[in-house]
């Protein structure tokens, strides 16, 4: 069974490789098939050479011939070298290609996964092991597959040479190499046993090296002095894992030397047959040097050939990763639906309740809303009250769990993903700060106009970002960031102007979502981002979450969320009258700057 399943995934590999580069492909084909012919021919012609010398030095030939076979194996050891570098070229061209190609199809996976996928740990170690060595996996499995079928080749006519000799000469022949292979095989197994089950120690490395190397966390790290204590914890699961690895390497090594002893003996033994048969005059001089130097290639063509599968059943595994990832099940989004059976009718909570997977307890539950366009609603409540999950689902990266979330009469599940998206723009208080220009920055609002320089400058306007944008040395055109040369780094409050610039470039969107994306700010400068906010977003549906009251109360209707569940719903006046907690919330807040 594990036998079919290194062929399945070669089959699989080679198709891959073959769509990857047909020209490669058939040289690295061509190239093996020459490699796999001409060593038997080689020891032939040799096999002639000795006889003729012999025939010559006793008077019973011409020594002109024999410069001829010379030749000729000068010949055939030429077409191997050029065979050799051949598979070389293909395979050096190949890797580069091959890489980039899995990469890509890893990475155009992962533009189908649902946001819950990447939040679930299993997920992600699937996702790890797809990516580690996967690159360069396809590619070792092709070769393999191309040195099993050259060696295969090669074995042929060995064994069709040996058989002239003996049969037995064969069944040793084949016999020499099979202790060995049988330890390959059994430790690949273990190797790969061992590689699945420190995903999470290897992701837990690459999170270490990240905080420890990387600007945004080298404030922190510096400050409370965390370096050491991080680099120790890195340290100690390197050596776990060295240690896993070294006891490893130490059993595989030492039984592949004591069975390897195993077909050295194999072979001095039909080294000393062939010799005594010679001795006996069965066989030629010339026959003995080719019998003893094809037993020994043989002899490396087998254990190849096992080395070979055995690679193949190693490389099976970890492909098995790739696949297992790339098969992956994704939710399909089977909504078509590009506009709304009831226009202008906003946005619909019913019923909304729902619970992330893996939890118990609910984030949303019962959630009954109503958002009417040139309306503004701020949310309020304790961080985990639900607000930012209800702006998760309204852009559907997750599906309630009960009840419905329509859009101009429309239950979100029905419009097409794309089309919905596009009505909706959303800046989250962990907005990316991308490594690109600043007009970059902005243009991701709107893939449609990514590169549309003049949108990007009227959305810094509409995102009051323009002035300091102006300010920098190439305006739009600045690199931000420090990953790439000659990037500048922005305060925070720039940031979140950028980010709000970005929500702007979404023109045609009918809803508009503000996720603490202003907290770098202060309260004055809050205030007015948000009574720009509102002005612009006339007709349209605006949303706002903050903690800050004074920013909050400018909204038409303020909603109170508490454990996931709406508690008090209202305008600031009616919510004050009503004396609850969002009075109370209010009046705490409202002291602090008395």
């Amino acid at each position: 069974m594990r036998l079919l399943g290194v062929f399945r995934y070669s089959r699989r590999a080679l198709e891959l490789v073959w769509t990857t580069s047909r020209r490669l492909t058939l040289l690295l084909a061509a190239s093996t098939l020459v490699a796999g012919l001409l060593p038997a021919a080689a020891a032939w012609v040799g096999q002639l050479i000795v006889d003729g010398v012999v025939a010559a030095m006793d008077g019973n030939a011409a020594i002109g011939p024999i410069f001829w076979l010379v030749a000729l194996e000068g010949a055939i050891m030429a077409g191997i070298a050029a065979a050799q570098r051949g598979n070389q070229l293909g395979q050096s061209l190949l890797r580069g290609l091959l890489g980039q190609r899995v990469n890509v199809m890893i990475l155009d996976k992962a533009l189908t996964l649902e946001l819950a996928q990447f939040e679930d740990s299993e997920f992600y170690d699937k996702l790890t092991r797809a990516r580690r060595e996967a690159s360069t996996r396809p590619l070792g499995l092709v070769n393999k597959t191309f040195t099993l079928i050259q060696n295969g080749i090669s074995l042929a006519s060995y064994a069709a040479l040996l058989f002239g000799f003996s049969p037995w000469a064969v069944v040793l022949l084949i016999a020499g190499g099979l202790p060995q292979f049988a330890a390959e095989a059994k430790f690949s197994g273990d190797a790969f046993r061992l590689f699945r089950r420190r995903s999470p120690d290897n992701r837990r490395q690459a999170y270490l090296e990240t905080v420890l190397a990387r600007e945004d966390s080298a404030k922190e790290v510096k400050l409370f002095q965390l370096g050491p204590l991080l680099l120790d914890r890195y340290r100690r699961i390197f050596e776990r894992i060295y240690r896993e690895d070294r006891d490893l390497t130490i059993r595989r090594e030492g039984w592949g030397f004591v069975l390897g002893l195993v077909g050295t003996l194999i072979f001095y033994g039909a080294y000393a047959w062939v010799v005594l048969a010679t001795v006996r005059g069965q066989i030629s001089l010339g026959q003995m040097t080719m019998y003893l130097s094809v037993f020994r290639q043989g002899q490396t063509a087998v254990s190849a050939s096992l080395t070979a599968i055995s690679g193949m059943y190693e490389d099976n595994l970890y492909l098995s990763n790739l696949y297992e990832y790339l098969e992956h099940p994704v939710g399909v989004a089977s909504g078509e639906a590009t506009a709304g059976r009831d226009p202008g009718d906003g946005v619909r909570f019913e019923g909304v309740s729902f619970t992330y997977p893996g939890n118990e307890a609910p984030a949303l539950s019962g959630i009954d809303l109503h958002l009417r366009p040139g309306e503004s609603l701020a949310f309020v409540g304790r961080n985990g009250s639900g607000k930012t999950t209800l702006i998760k689902l309204l852009g559907r990266l997750y599906d309630p769990t009960a009840g419905r979330i329509l859009l101009d009469g429309t239950d979100l599940r029905e419009w097409d993903p794309e089309a919905l998206r596009r009505r909706i723009g959303v800046i989250f208080q962990d907005f990316m700060r991308y490594q690109m220009l600043v007009g970059e920055n902005i243009g991701a609002g709107d893939v449609a106009r990514f590169d549309d320089a003049q949108a990007w400058r009227d959305a810094a306007q509409q995102g009051l970002a323009a002035d300091f944008i102006e300010e920098l040395p190439e305006g739009y055109e600045t690199q931000l960031g420090r990953w790439f040369q000659g990037g500048r780094e922005l305060s925070g409050g720039q940031w979140q102007k950028i980010a709000i610039a970005r929500a702007f470039m979404r023109r045609g969107a009918e809803v508009l979502v503000l996720d603490e994306p202003t907290a770098a700010m202060d309260a004055e400068a809050e205030a007015e981002v948000f009574r720009y906010f509102r002005h612009m977003t006339e007709g349209r549906i605006a949303i706002l979450i903050s903690h800050r009251f004074s920013t909050v109360r400018m909204a038409d209707r303020i909603v109170v969320l508490d454990a996931g569940q709406v508690t008090e719903h209202g305008s600031h006046d009616e919510l004050m009258a009503l004396n609850g907690r969002y009075a109370e919330l209010f009046r705490l807040q409202a002291a602090g700057y008395q």
